[in-house]
C-alpha cells in the first residue's frame, strides 16, 4: 500500500502593509468617484451646474435660482465642495463653479463631460442580470437598456459631433467632402438618434442620406430632428443592418461607434462592403485602443473602456448569441476584419477632442463611377 505524502503547507508570505493601505485608498477612491458621479449626473439633469455657472451663490440662493428643494441642494453642495467640484467660501457661505470646471460641466460643446456621469447610473441598473450572465452565460439584451441608453448616447455624443463632425472628422477622409458637396448617396449604419446623419445632410444638401438602426425609439427621434431641420435629403429606417439594401449602391457608408456592439460584426462589415460602389468609402469611428491587453496596460482610458464593454457593449452582443467583440476590440483586430471584409487602404486617425475614439477610413477596390447627381 502506497502512502500519500502529506501536502506541504504553502510558504508564508509576509504582508506588505504599506501596499495594502495604498490599495485600500484606491478602492476608497473608486467608491467615492462612483458616488460623486451619481451626484454630478443629478447636477447635470436638474440644471444645478448651469445655475451655479451664472455666479457665486449660497445654497439657499442656488436652490431658488434652480427652482429646487433647498435641503437637497445644500447636501449636494456639500458633496461637490468636499469632492473638489465647486469651491466654498466659509466667510460668505457662497459656492462657486470655477470657469474651468464650468467648461467641463455645462454647455452644449464636446467639453461638457457631465452627460458621461449619467452613464454610471444607466449601466448600473442591470447589475443583477449581468451577474447572472457571469454565472450562466448569455447577456443583457439591448432592449433592456432602452430608452434611457438611447438618451445617454445622444447626450454623450451630440456635443462632439456638433463641434467636430463636419470640420474635424470629415477632413480626415481625403476627397470625400468634395464628393459629398457634388452629390452622392450615403448611408449611416447604427445611426441611433440620427444626429450625425442630420448634420451631414444639412452640410451637404446635394447628397442624399439614409440612416439605419434597429431601435424604433431612436429612429423616431431621428425623424423628428430631421423634420425640425426641414431637410428633404435624409430619411431613416428601422432595420437590421445585416439586411441593408445593396441596390442601388451607396457611394459612402458611415458607422459611428456601432460595429463593436453588433452580434455579427463580420457580417455587417461584409454587407457594408457589398452595399458600396467600386471605390466607395467606409468611414468607421470606433474605440481607440489596442487589441491585446498588454498593449492597453498604460492606456489611461483602458479601465473605462473595459468597464463599459463588460456593462454594455459585450453583453448586448452575447445576449443575441453574438461574437461579443466588446468595446476594446482594438485597432489591430479592426484592421484585420476590415481586410477580411474586402476593404483596402485603411487609414486610422485620431478624433479631434475625443481621446476615446479613432476614425478608420477604408475603400472598396475599384474606380468610382462617373460623378452623378444623388437620388
Amino acid at each position: 500500500m502506497t502512502a500519500t505524502p502529506p501536502q506541504q503547507a504553502p510558504a508564508r508570505t509576509e504582508l506588505d502593509t504599506e501596499r495594502m493601505e495604498r490599495f485600500a485608498g484606491r478602492v476608497q477612491e473608486f467608491v467615492t468617484g462612483g458616488m460623486l458621479s451619481h451626484l454630478i449626473g443629478i447636477g447635470h439633469r436638474t440644471g444645478l451646474f448651469d445655475a451655479l455657472a451664472r455666479g457665486p451663490a449660497t445654497s439657499s440662493e442656488l436652490a431658488d435660482r434652480a427652482g429646487l428643494n433647498k435641503r437637497y441642494v445644500r447636501e449636494w453642495l456639500g458633496a461637490m465642495a468636499t469632492g473638489g467640484v465647486v469651491e466654498y467660501d466659509a466667510r460668505t457661505l457662497t459656492f462657486t463653479l470655477p470657469p474651468e470646471h464650468a467648461l467641463c460641466l455645462t454647455g452644449t460643446r464636446s467639453t461638457n463631460l457631465a452627460p458621461f456621469a449619467t452613464g454610471v447610473a444607466v449601466l448600473g441598473e442591470h447589475l443583477d442580470e449581468l451577474t447572472t450572465a457571469f454565472r450562466e452565460g448569455g447577456g443583457v439584451p439591448y432592449e433592456r437598456f432602452r430608452p434611457r441608453f438611447t438618451e445617454l448616447m445622444d447626450g454623450m455624443n451630440r456635443g462632439l459631433f456638433d463641434d467636430q463632425l463636419v470640420d474635424g472628422i470629415l477632413p480626415l477622409t481625403g476627397d470625400l467632402p468634395a464628393r459629398l458637396a457634388e452629390g452622392i448617396r450615403v448611408a449611416d449604419v447604427g445611426c441611433g438618434t440620427g444626429h450625425t446623419t442630420v448634420l451631414l445632410a444639412a452640410a451637404y444638401p446635394a447628397s442624399t442620406f439614409v440612416g439605419y438602426d434597429f431601435a424604433g425609439d431612436a429612429v423616431g427621434r431621428a425623424r423628428a430632428e430631421a423634420g425640425e431641420y426641414g431637410l428633404d435629403n435624409v430619411s431613416f429606417e428601422v432595420l437590421d443592418v445585416t439586411r441593408m439594401p445593396v441596390d442601388p449602391p451607396f457611394d459612402a457608408v458611415f458607422a459611428f461607434d456601432t460595429i463593436h456592439d453588433q452580434a455579427e460584426p463580420a457580417r455587417v462589415l461584409r454587407r457594408v462592403f457589398e452595399a458600396l460602389t467600386p471605390g466607395g468609402y467606409f468611414v468607421m469611428m470606433d474605440t481607440r485602443a489596442a487589441t491585446d491587453l498588454v498593449d492597453n496596460l498604460d492606456n489611461p482610458n483602458a479601465p473605462l473602456l473595459y468597464s463599459i464593454s463588460t456593462l454594455h457593449c459585450m453583453t448586448v452582443s452575447l445576449a443575441q448569441g453574438g461574437a461579443g467583440l466588446g468595446t476594446v476590440w482594438g485597432e489591430q483586430l479592426a484592421r484585420t476584419m476590415l481586410t477580411d471584409a474586402g476593404f483596402v487602404g485603411t487609414e486610422v486617425h485620431e478624433v479631434p477632442d475625443d481621446p476615446l475614439d479613432s476614425v478608420f477610413v477604408s475603400r472598396k477596390p475599384g474606380e468610382p463611377p462617373a460623378q452623378r447627381t444623388a437620388g
